[in-house]
């Protein structure tokens, strides 16, 4: 399989259209239907559905265009990466992270960086552990932002200073709006709603000292404002870490802590063996230092 004709596919599904396509192309319309029909026929698989006004995608073609389009991110990583000047730092520097207010070293970092460094761009895309660990194997981004220990046979690590408290997110006209902390017996027959990782093992069920198959687990989220949400309708009580969601003024939520406290400790990983671009080793001496120095958030 060719780049070229991946970039054709893509032109494709962008347009809807060969006409479009190849206009966008500069290539006549036979040209592109053959290069497409090859393409099906290498792969063995019908990729469009040919209408009579535009093209869609089949199944087979939906997830070629995903890895496509990864592909040809990470080939403009590449060139970025290659053409960055010994003399000048520019260029990306690519983050994965959950919803954490740890994000603010992250912030911090990079702000000091960009005294020095104004021409490195950040990106961090959210995400919850699935996610950031998903991209980062992918090599879509140089680091990850995760709660709990690193897998230390495929990642490197920096652990931050700081660590996120869970606590429950509820409605203020919940039974529990008046309890100053949480305690499992509290929680017992509330419906529940956890992050979609949970796990039996997981700290949070330790601290309920239960199983998955002994609660009630009304729903799971990845995002936390989706669980705030979910929240506020009266689904149920959410798990969540503190400091994410607003619960001040007219919010209609509250945030109590647990008792006994559990905490979230924050590791930033990366690949082993990982070759970081410029910025992206400039990034991680800047963030390597904050860290040593213990900033309080």
């Amino acid at each position: 399989m060719e780049l070229r004709v991946l970039q054709y596919f893509l032109a494709v599904t962008r347009e809807q259209s060969i006409s479009g396509a190849a206009l966008s192309l500069h290539l006549s319309q036979p040209t592109l239907s053959r290069q497409l029909k090859e393409l099906e026929e290498e792969l063995g698989k019908q990729l469009f559905i040919r209408g009579s006004r535009r093209i869609t995608l089949t199944e087979e073609g939906m997830i070629l265009r995903k890895r496509a389009e990864e592909v040809m991110d990470l080939i403009q990583k590449a060139e970025q990466e290659i053409s960055v000047s010994d003399s000048h730092i520019f260029g990306d520097v690519f983050i994965g992270a959950g919803e954490t207010d740890g994000v603010r070293l992250l912030a911090r970092a990079a702000g000091q960086l960009q005294k020095d460094y104004p021409d490195i761009r950040y990106h961090i895309s959210s995400g919850d552990t699935t996610d950031v660990l998903e991209n980062l194997d992918k090599g879509l981004i140089d680091f990850g932002l995760v709660f709990g220990t690193a897998d230390t046979s495929k990642y490197d690590y920096l652990t931050f200073p700081v660590k996120d408290s869970f606590g429950i997110l509820m409605r203020k006209d919940s039974p529990l709006a008046d309890r100053d902390f949480i305690t499992p017996g509290d929680l017992i027959d509330k419906p529940l709603i956890f992050n979609r990782n949970i796990t039996d093992g997981d700290p949070i069920l330790r601290w309920l000292k239960k199983d998955l198959s002994e609660i009630h687990t009304a729903a799971t989220y990845n995002l936390l404002f989706n669980a705030s949400l979910m929240v506020a309708e009266g689904l149920g009580y959410a798990f969540a870490l503190d400091k994410i969601i607003n619960v001040t003024g007219d919010s209609g939520l509250l945030f109590k802590p647990l008792s006994p406290a559990l905490h979230a400790e924050m590791n930033l990983i990366w690949k082993k063996y990982q070759f970081f671009s410029r910025p992206a080793r400039k990034f991680l001496e800047k963030i390597t230092l904050l860290a040593q120095q213990r900033p309080v958030l």
